[in-house]
């Protein structure tokens, strides 16, 4: 399954040249839904492999990413069900939501404000125009080693998340709307006629 790792933008009240933190903070604070195109890069030892597609948050704890190429994949969050359906498989996954995302970046991005509770954040410098800071999830984590977040110009432009596996998934956001009004439609999910549901 790919790493469906979700991300954003960022209220912009702060000087451009803000550090990554006072930045990440703002956004927690200040943002109820976002929406962006991205393009997710996963490499590993002995392969790369590149999708786009849409995300869309409403927090806390409602999600929707849209994967349309190269292969078509729905990954939807109610709150409380996960839902993972993948078109050429024909098939529904379904998981308790809490369970699923664990301290997973979708987690930090889409929960509550209650991100410094949960995570260690750190500043760990910046690379040309972007300004990076780390969150360590304070719990045992055994899927993320490391996630990274790059601000510029007050936005969430870029995630760097490597995992357990040795692979490196890079998330890069594009047309980010923040606050913008989100049908609630998108955050509920009823699996197709004729699909396999499996999971919990």
């Amino acid at each position: 399954m790919k790493q469906a790792l979700l991300g954003l933008l960022l209220a912009a009240t702060l000087p451009v040249h803000a550090a990554a933190l006072p930045q990440f903070k703002a956004f927690i604070a200040g943002t109820k839904t976002l929406a962006a195109d991205f393009t997710q890069t996963v490499s590993g030892k002995q392969r790369q492999e590149t999708a786009h597609g849409t995300m869309q948050i409403q927090r806390p704890g409602k999600l929707r990413w849209t994967y349309a190429q190269p292969f078509e994949q729905l990954i939807v969050g109610d709150g409380k069900t996960l839902w993972l359906y993948d078109k050429e498989l024909a098939q529904v996954t379904r998981r308790d939501q809490a369970g699923a995302l664990g301290n997973s970046p979708a987690a930090l991005l889409a929960g509550s404000n209650a991100i410094e509770r949960d995570y260690q954040l750190r500043e760990v410098g910046k690379t040309g125009k972007v300004e990076w800071l780390a969150a360590s999830p304070k719990k045992a984590d055994n899927t993320f080693e490391s996630i990274k977040m790059g601000f510029t110009a007050n936005q969430l432009v870029e995630m760097e998340l490597a995992d357990s596996f040795g692979n490196i998934t890079r998330i890069q956001f594009k047309n980010l709307q923040r606050n913008a009004k989100i049908n609630p439609a998108q955050f509920r999910f009823t699996p197709p006629a004729g699909v396999d549901v499996v999971g919990e």
